[in-house]
C-alpha cells in the first residue's frame, strides 16, 4: 500500500474544517451528530481523506453510542491500531493505514465473532452504496 503524506495546509484545502479537526487532529464528533451513525444502507465505508476501503456495512452494528460501530475491518492491513494514552483508561486509536487519518477508537465490548467495537467518526468516513 502506497502511503499518502500531505502537509496540514494541503489537507485543509481538501477537507471541511470539521473533517480536518477530526481526521487530521484526532478530534471527536459529538455522539448522534455524524451522518453515518444511523445509516443502514448496504455499501462500503472508506477513508474520507484517501479513499481506502475500511469497513463493510455487513459488519456495522447498533452499539447505542451514537457513533458508527463495526466489529471487523475489510482488511486488517487497511487500519493501524495504536495505543492512545490521552485519557485514562488508555484506549486504542484506529487510523487509516494509507494516510494515518484518525478514524476513532476500538474497544473490546463488541459482538461476536470478533468481540470488538470499532467506534468511528462519520467525519473521517465516506460511504459508497453497493
Amino acid at each position: 500500500m502506497n502511503k499518502i503524506v500531505k502537509t496540514d495546509e494541503e489537507w485543509m484545502k481538501e477537507l471541511s474544517p470539521e473533517e480536518f479537526r477530526i481526521a487530521r487532529k484526532k478530534g471527536t464528533e459529538r455522539a448522534f451528530t455524524g451522518k453515518y451513525w444511523d445509516n443502514h444502507e448496504k455499501g462500503i465505508y472508506t477513508c474520507r481523506c484517501c479513499g481506502t476501503e475500511l469497513f463493510r456495512s455487513t459488519t456495522k452494528f447498533e452499539s447505542g453510542t451514537g457513533w458508527p460501530s463495526f466489529f471487523d475491518p475489510i482488511a486488517k492491513e487497511n487500519v493501524i491500531l495504536r495505543p492512545d494514552n490521552s485519557l485514562i483508561p488508555e484506549r486504542t486509536e484506529v487510523l487509516c493505514a494509507r494516510c494515518e487519518a484518525h478514524l476513532g477508537h476500538v474497544f473490546d465490548d463488541g459482538p461476536k465473532p470478533t468481540g470488538l467495537r470499532y467506534c468511528l467518526n462519520s467525519a473521517s468516513l465516506d460511504f459508497r452504496k453497493e
